[in-house]
C-alpha cells in the first residue's frame, strides 16, 4: 500500500497571530511598578504591526510577501526588548522597591515569562528554514537550510512521510527551551537559532531563578 504523504497545503498563520495577540494583550497586565511607559504603548505599537500581516494572510498562509517577513521580525524584536525591558525593571524594583510586594514579583515574572515564550515560539517559526512559506513545498518561496532538527525529520515511519512543523510544535519547542533552559528532543542547528534559543533561556533562567524565587520568599 503506498503511504500517503501528509498535507501542508496552506499552513496555517492564525495561531500564530493569535499567539501575537495574547501577548500584546498581556502587555496592558504588566504591574505599573515594572513599566515605566504608558500601558497603551506597546499594545499600539504591536497592532500596528501585526496588521499587515493579518491583512495578507488572515487565517492560511496563501499570499507571499517577503517584506511581511520582515515586519513580523520587527514586531518580535520590539516584543523581546520590550519583555527585557519589564525584566530590567522587576530588578530594579526588587532592588529599591518595596520588596515586600510579592503578588507584584509573581505577577510580573508570570508575565514575563508567558511573554518570553510565546514570542520566541514565533520567532522560531518565522526564522526556520526561511520561515513557513520557505517550508512549505506548495509556494515558490526557495527552501533555506533546516534551522532546526525536529526528531520526525529523523524517523522512517508509517504516516511521517512529508511531515512539516507546525505553531504548535515551535510553541513547544520554545517551552521546553525555557523550562529546562535548555534545548530538549528538538536540536538548533544554526548560530541564528543557538543565539534565539540561548537569550530566551537567559531571560527565563532570570526570571524564575532570581525574581520568581525571591517574590515566594517574601510572599
Amino acid at each position: 500500500m503506498k503511504e500517503k504523504v501528509h498535507s501542508t497545503r496552506h499552513t496555517r498563520r492564525w495561531p500564530a497571530s493569535l499567539a501575537v495577540v495574547a501577548v500584546l494583550v498581556l502587555q496592558l497586565l504588566v504591574p505599573t511598578q515594572i513599566n515605566g511607559l504608558p500601558r497603551w504603548v506597546m499594545p499600539t505599537l504591536g497592532l500596528l504591526l501585526l496588521l499587515p500581516l493579518v491583512w495578507m494572510n488572515p487565517f492560511h498562509l496563501r499570499r507571499d510577501e517577503p517584506w511581511l517577513r520582515w515586519v513580523e521580525l520587527i514586531l518580535l524584536a520590539v516584543i523581546v526588548l520590550a519583555n527585557v525591558f519589564y525584566l530590567g525593571g522587576m530588578i530594579y524594583f526588587l532592588n529599591h522597591g518595596a520588596a515586600n510586594q510579592g503578588l507584584v514579583l509573581v505577577k510580573g515574572a508570570l508575565l514575563i515569562w508567558v511573554t518570553n515564550v510565546v514570542a520566541f515560539a514565533v520567532w522560531y517559526w518565522e526564522v526556520d528554514g526561511g520561515g513557513p512559506f520557505a517550508r512549505a513545498p506548495e509556494h515558490e518561496r526557495p527552501a533555506e537550510r533546516a534551522d532546526m532538527l525536529f526528531p520526525q525529520m529523523t524517523v522512517d515511519l508509517p504516516g511521517w512521510k512529508g511531515w512539516l512543523p507546525g505553531f504548535t510544535d515551535y510553541l513547544f519547542v520554545s517551552f521546553t527551551a525555557a523550562t529546562a533552559f535548555s534545548p530538549t528532543d528538538t536540536m538548533p542547528l544554526t548560530a541564528r537559532t543557538k543565539t534565539l534559543m540561548g537569550i530566551e533561556s537567559g531571560v527565563s533562567l532570570l526570571t524564575v531563578a532570581v525574581i520568581a524565587a525571591r517574590a515566594v520568599n517574601v510572599l
